[in-house]
């Protein structure tokens, strides 16, 4: 086991994934967090959660994945005592459960010592049943995921551009990753996977090259987006919004949330989506964001400690 300091916090940013196109693939780590704060007991194998400000509907992911790779490494851990807090709203399409899964590898991370990075991919990547969000929340940045066929995943990061903001829109109702995917159909034709695979190509090319303006054009999707209007009032008129500073417009993952990426003049991009989503009668939730550009940090909160990272 890791020498442990007494106390001890793990942060793990919420996702934006798909960026329109890249549907399970590409995802970009934002700065709205998961914080897990943690008290080392004495005794073995004993795990406490307490729940601040938000609530598990249904399984904890968090103690799922810490369990989950602590039996593949044997089952025996020092007793914890962890309190969670979270700005990133459930079932919102910001990558929650990813988060909290996530979070539970870096728990154990942190107990144990650091873990082989493909491993983590692979043990999150299991976990949630797709490599985008948990690859922005393992790696930070803006990533590409690719899953093979026995399931396992690799990823790499990019920079995301400090320029682009990102204005999201959160309708107030949940919307879950299955019921989310239900909708989608099973077959795509040619020529809709060829309009993505070039938007794809086309977005990464604009994110790399500083050439924002083409992504207007490198935001638009035909394998998921159309098929999710009816699940989120309001998505098409946003997806079709004009403004000299707006940049594009995208569901955020599964949704309900929707973004706006802009460089400048954020207000009016702003207000450009909340006057959509109030002529639906819509109750909505508002956020600007930048991207989390590093992979998670584990501080020592103990009192000797110096709340740098140690893992």
């Amino acid at each position: 086991m890791n020498e442990l300091p007494s106390e001890f916090e793990i942060r793990v940013p919420g996702s934006i994934a798909n960026l329109g196109p890249g549907f399970d693939t590409l995802a970009v780590a934002v700065q709205l967090y998961l914080t897990l704060s943690v008290c080392v007991r004495h005794g073995w194998n004993e795990l406490n959660f307490e729940f601040h400000d938000c609530h598990i509907d249904g399984e904890n992911y968090i103690e799922r994945a810490f369990r989950f790779v602590a039996v593949q490494h044997g089952g025996r851990f020092p007793s914890l005592h962890v309190e969670v807090r979270s700005e990133i709203p459930a079932k919102a399409g910001l990558g929650s459960s990813a988060a909290a899964t996530v979070a539970g590898l870096r728990l154990y991370e942190a107990i144990a010592g650091p873990l082989p990075a493909q491993g983590l991919l692979n043990a999150a990547c299991a976990l949630e049943g797709h490599p985008d969000n948990v690859a922005a929340a393992l790696l930070g940045g803006l990533t590409i995921s690719c899953q093979l066929p026995d399931r396992s995943a690799f990823a790499v990061k990019l920079h995301w551009p400090e320029a682009v903001q990102f204005v999201v829109v959160t309708p107030r109702f949940a919307l879950s990753t299955s019921a989310s995917r239900d909708v989608l159909p099973e077959r795509v034709g040619r020529e809709d996977a060829v309009y993505n695979l070039q938007r794809v190509a086309l977005f990464l090319q604009a994110i790399q090259s500083g050439n924002f303006g083409l992504l207007q054009e490198a935001l638009h999707d035909r394998l998921h987006q159309p098929f999710r209007q009816k699940l989120v009032p309001g998505l098409e008129r946003a997806l079709g919004l004009q403004h000299p500073h707006l940049l594009g417009v995208c569901l955020s993952g599964a949704g309900p949330s929707v973004v706006a990426l802009a460089e400048r003049n954020l207000d009016e991009v702003q207000d450009l989506l909340e006057t959509v989503f109030r002529e639906e009668g819509m109750a909505f939730s508002l956020r600007r964001l930048r991207a989390h550009q590093d992979s998670n940090s584990i501080l020592d909160l103990s009192p000797t400690g110096d709340r740098s990272r140690f893992v």
